[in-house]
Parts: structure tokens; C-alpha cells; sequence
């Protein structure tokens, strides 16, 4: 059903698409124009340059609408605002031109509508990397309101992204100031004043297995800690063998010996958003004695401390399915700081109270996303309608 005032259209209704040219390496130059690629509409400012006679068709000028139709899912593809200096447009990159009676600002929350269409059908090797024909985009159907009220929709909506930008700028400050702490408190100097011990002289391991208790199931990501393992996959994928998992509680740790990009060597977490979770038994799961305390060795694990020292202990010829060949014996024989309890108590609650605010911020960039994400399906629709000014 058509909202009373609105009309339908597709995306060839309401812009012209306009692919980039296929800028070759034997084209590239050290100087001249900047050759906009899709890296380059995340805020990556390295650029290739085209020092030859630009074609008017290729210059895009700060302020152009673009839409990137090959890119990553939720990060590079779909519609931005160019914010750069003038540059030459790549291929895989359509600039958009906006028809008469269509507002640009209106038609960019549009266009980012239609692509989350486009991102829900992808699948298979799409799942991430999406791909789509220009054919494909402009038959896309979008409800199109007066001027006035894309206007008005344009300008509630941007109220919202300025809210998540104010959000995100706090959140970047933050993490910054984060790292600053992190480092002053675990610098060269003080990490060579305190002793040494092995991480088995101040932890017991931990092997108790599932009981008949009907617990969560967590998986370790190294990006953020323990995550349930249904949301990790999407389903559950332990069945009978969750019978051999270990049973860990809050303030427990457990090292993953996954690789990954932030953590080559593995990565330890506690556990902190449950007072009871089982986990893989392939990780190697530890508590700390009395008078240790596991938010400082938390601090201390997320900076990456053993990097050097798990580094030495790796076979890279061998795995185990796809785990690194560390043992627990070696895992547990490395040696890490041992402060005296108030400097590890002090530490910890400075670290943590930062560490909270990176967190909260985190949670409210989120929160404000989906907020506007729903807010935009209603406007966009139809399903809620704006008031308009006597002006209007």
C-alpha cells in the first residue's frame, strides 16, 4: 500500500548511477589527482594518483553522493558522502546523481535503505563480499514522499547520525585514553621493577567438567572476550560433547590458542558476564590464588604481554585443528609480572573504570544505531509520517 501523497518508483526513478572509470597501475602516479577507490570512502586517506587529463565524468568533488557497488557487507558497500579533496572516481563506484524533485540527503538514507535490502539477501560467498549489477540496483523499488517531507525525513534522520557521530568521537577519545593508561601503568620501566613468577606459581588449573547443570555455552572471540556460542554461530554446535566441557566461573581465566589477527599467539580472557558458563576443553582454563588480582592479569593479558614469549613456544608446522601446538604445561610455565597486591588492586581500578567507559560508549553507539536503523525503516515506508511546518 502506497502512503496517501507518496508515489512509487525504483532507483533508476529517482537518480542517475554513474560508474568510475578503470583506473590501470600503468596509470597510477605520485602525484595528481587522488584516485578514489573503495578503501577510500572508510576514511583511508592512502591513495594512488592520476597525473594525466581527467575526464569531467571522473572528478568527484566533496559534497558527491557515491555508492560503492562491490564491497564488504556492512562496512564499504552502499551509499557515503565523499568528505575528501577532488579526486578521480574508480570503478566499482557509481556517482549518484539525484533527479529533479528529489532531495540528495533524502536520497543517500534511500539508497542506504535499499542496500540493507541488498545486504539481507546475501549469502553464500555474498555473506560478506557483496557484488551487484547496476541492472540489479535500479530496478530496487523505493516509496518516494513530496520534496517537503524527504526534506524533513533528511533532516530528522541526520539529527540522529550527528547524535551517533558526538558518540563516536567520545568513544574514539576514550579508547585512546585507554591505551595512554594502559601503557603508563604497564611501561618497560615499571614491568622490569616487579618480580617475576610462572603463571602456574599464582593460578590453580581448572578441569572440572560439566555437571547436570543446565549452563550456558561460551566461545572466546578475540575481538571481545567470551560471546555465547549461538550467537558466535548461529547455532548451537556442541550437542553431546558438551558433556566434556569445562566448567568455569566468574574471574576465572581461560587461553584460547585460536590465532587471530589483534591476538597471533592466543588470547586469555575471564570470565565475567556469567557466574557459571561452560567452555571448550581444548582451552586451557585457570584461576588465580588468594591475593592475585584478575582484573590487573585481565589488563595485562589484553596488552598482549606474552606475545613474544608464546611466539617462542610455537611450532608453525604443526597444528591441531587449527589450534596452535601449545600445551598447557608450556602455556602455564611463562613467566609474567607479579606486583606487590596494592599496586595490582590500584592498577586494576584505574583500568577498569576506563575500561567501563569504553564499554558504556561502545553500548551506546550500538544502542543509537539500531534506534535510527528502526526509526528509518518506519520514515522511509511510510509507516510513520512527519509533520510538516505551515511553510512547508
Amino acid at each position: 500500500m502506497t502512503p496517501e501523497g507518496w508515489s512509487r518508483s525504483t532507483v533508476s526513478g529517482v537518480c542517475r548511477l554513474q560508474n568510475g572509470h578503470g583506473f590501470k597501475p600503468t596509470e597510477w602516479s605520485d602525484d595528481g589527482y587522488p584516485i578514489i577507490r573503495i578503501q577510500n570512502l572508510n576514511g583511508n586517506r592512502r591513495f594512488h594518483y592520476y597525473a594525466g587529463e581527467a575526464e569531467e565524468d571522473w572528478l568527484v568533488h566533496s559534497g558527491q553522493l557515491l555508492f560503492a557497488w562491490a564491497g564488504t557487507k556492512g562496512v564499504s558497500f552502499g551509499p557515503t558522502t565523499w568528505d575528501g579533496e577532488t579526486g578521480v572516481l574508480n570503478q566499482h563506484i557509481f556517482r549518484v546523481h539525484p533527479l529533479p524533485g528529489v532531495d540528495r540527503a533524502w536520497l543517500e538514507m534511500a539508497l542506504r535503505h535499499v542496500t540493507d535490502r541488498i545486504e539481507a539477501k546475501a549469502h553464500g560467498f555474498k555473506a560478506t563480499l557483496v557484488h551487484v549489477r547496476k541492472s540489479e540496483i535500479d530496478t530496487y523499488e523505493i516509496l518516494v514522499p513530496t520534496l517537503a517531507e524527504q526534506k524533513r525525513i533528511a533532516e530528522i534522520l541526520s539529527t540522529w547520525d550527528r547524535a551517533i557521530e558526538v558518540r563516536r568521537h567520545l568513544l574514539a577519545l576514550a579508547k585512546m585514553k585507554n591505551t595512554s593508561l594502559m601503557q603508563k601503568a604497564l611501561s618497560p620501566l615499571r614491568l622490569a621493577e616487579w618480580p617475576k613468577g610462572r603463571i602456574a606459581d599464582i593460578s590453580t588449573r581448572v578441569t572440572e567438567r560439566n555437571s547436570s547443570r543446565d549452563l550456558d555455552v561460551l566461545m572466546i572471540a578475540s575481538g571481545t572476550g567470551f560471546i555465547r556460542q549461538d550467537d558466535k554461530y548461529s547455532r548451537f554446535m556442541a550437542g553431546k560433547s558438551v558433556e566434556s566441557y569445562t566448567l568455569l566461573r566468574r574471574g576465572e581465566f581461560a587461553y584460547n590458542k585460536g590465532n587471530s589477527k589483534k591476538f597471533q599467539f592466543g588470547c586469555i580472557f575471564p570470565l565475567e558476564t556469567h557466574e557459571e558458563a561452560l567452555v571448550p576443553n581444548v582451552y586451557v582454563c585457570f584461576r588465580l590464588k588468594s591475593g592475585f588480582s584478575w582484573r590487573f592479569y585481565k589488563q595485562l593479558f589484553d596488552s598482549n604481554y606474552l606475545h613474544r614469549q608464546l611466539g617462542r613456544l610455537v611450532n608453525t608446522g604443526v597444528r591441531n585443528n587449527g589450534l596452535l601446538n601449545i600445551t598447557a604445561e608450556q602455556f602455564l610455565g611463562v613467566t609474567i609480572p607479579v606486583p606487590p597486591s596494592d599496586e595490582q588492586d590500584a592498577i586494576a581500578e584505574v583500568m577498569t573504570a576506563a575500561s567501563n567507559l569504553v564499554e558504556t560508549l561502545e553500548a551506546d553507539v550500538y544502542a543509537l544505531q539500531k534506534e535510527k536503523s528502526a526509526l528509518m525503516q518506519q520514515l522511509l515506508t511510510g509507516k510513520r509520517r512527519v509533520k510538516l511546518d505551515a511553510a512547508a
